[in-house]
């Protein structure tokens, strides 16, 4: 059981990863992205801005395809045959701390994206929510204008999902504790 459950929350995990880069690759196309510039950058040809970026986000959600393979169907006698059947639990468990770790570059490099194409779309206006998680963002991650190494702010972003900000900022966490039931 434990093995079947870990194996249900890695597919999950990949898909909502998978979601999470299609997005990103809208956002950052400008034929997709309804008039935003290429890699949401304001100066595109003279800078890559967040093509790395998504590029980052295509290998990390690939990765996280790949570790989704089913544990729990992989077996192998052990110990001179005595055990026959290992349901590989601990090992599909353990993967899924990797696989977080890349979801939340994933999702993180989505602020980094969402961020900058709001911030585009000044002087318009987007929801108290999403107002409340650009600032959060702006706190820690100044917007692009100039190319810059990413590595600092992807890990940066990377945290702010990891650690419940994200969710804090438009309310999320409220709606989910147990006060609110």
């Amino acid at each position: 059981p434990v093995a079947f459950a870990a194996d249900q929350i890695a597919l999950a995990v990949a898909e909502i990863g998978a979601i999470a880069q299609r997005r990103v690759a809208l956002m950052v196309d400008p034929t997709l992205s309804f008039d935003l510039p290429p890699f949401l950058t304001p100066k595109p040809g003279l800078n890559s801005g967040l093509m790395i970026a998504e590029v980052t986000t295509a290998a990390l959600m690939s990765e996280n395809k790949h570790l989704a393979t089913p544990c729990s169907t992989d077996s192998t006698p052990t110990s001179a045959n005595q055990e026959d059947h290992v349901s590989m639990a601990a090992h599909g468990a353990r993967r899924l701390a990797r696989m977080n770790a890349n979801l939340h570059v994933i999702l993180g490099v989505e602020l980094l994206c969402a961020a900058q194409g709001v911030e585009f779309r000044a002087p318009l206006a987007t929801s108290p929510c999403l107002t409340r998680l650009v600032a959060t963002l702006r706190k820690v991650v100044p917007a692009l204008g100039e190319d810059r190494y990413m590595a600092g702010d992807l890990a940066l972003a990377a945290g702010l999902v990891r650690e419940g900000a994200v969710s804090a900022a438009c309310g999320i966490r409220a709606l989910l504790s147990p006060a609110a039931a």
